[in-house]
Order: C-alpha cells, then structure tokens, then sequence
C-alpha cells in the first residue's frame, strides 16, 4: 500500500508530479494517521508526523514516488443574518459554545 508521509502547502510542490487526488471535506482534512482512498479507489496510508490541517491544493508526497494531490469537497453552508446588534451577539454566543467553524463577512 502507498504511505505518504509528508504534507507541502499548495505552492509549494511540484504540481506535474501528481499522481492521483484525494478529496475530503472539511473534518476529514485534519489528520495524522489514516488510511484512506485517493479518488480512484486506490488505498493508501497518511502517515503524517504530526496532525495537519490539509487544505485545497496541498500535497501529500508518497515514499513510493509522486503527490497525491488534495482537493476540499464540496460543502453545504449556512448563511445566517441577525436585524440587531443583540441578535448577533446572541448567535455568536451560540456558535461559539458548539466550537462550529464561522466565517463573517459585512453585508
């Protein structure tokens, strides 16, 4: 079974060198140690040194040779909006305690 063993950020690995893709949501780009199948079906083993956060376009250099190149799935998403300063405040105070991912933006 391949085992990659190192993570590089999207820029900084050569893209020709890409064997296959993985893609994975938001959850499952966290890792360490999992094994896994590239988009193919083909297995292989991450076997990072330390958990990583894998986004869009990083890679994941296989001992046997290549890049496995990652790709972020799909997702859905919700977008939420407050009339009132206390409406927000009391919606932050929600997110916040279920640790959820946010991003906000101005209308």
């Amino acid at each position: 079974m391949r085992r990659a063993i190192t993570a590089y950020p999207a820029g900084f690995w050569p893209e020709a060198e890409a064997v296959a893709t993985v893609t994975l949501d938001y959850e499952d780009r966290y890792r360490r140690r999992i094994r896994l199948n590239d988009d193919d079906g083909e297995p292989f083993l991450l076997d990072l040194e330390e958990a990583t956060r894998l986004a869009e376009g990083d890679a994941l250099a296989v001992i046997e040779g290549g890049f496995i190149r990652v790709c972020a799935a799909a997702e859905l998403v919700d977008d939420v909006r407050c009339q009132n300063l206390s409406d927000t405040a009391r919606m932050a105070w929600h997110i916040g305690n279920r640790h959820v991912l946010v991003q906000v933006l101005d209308d």
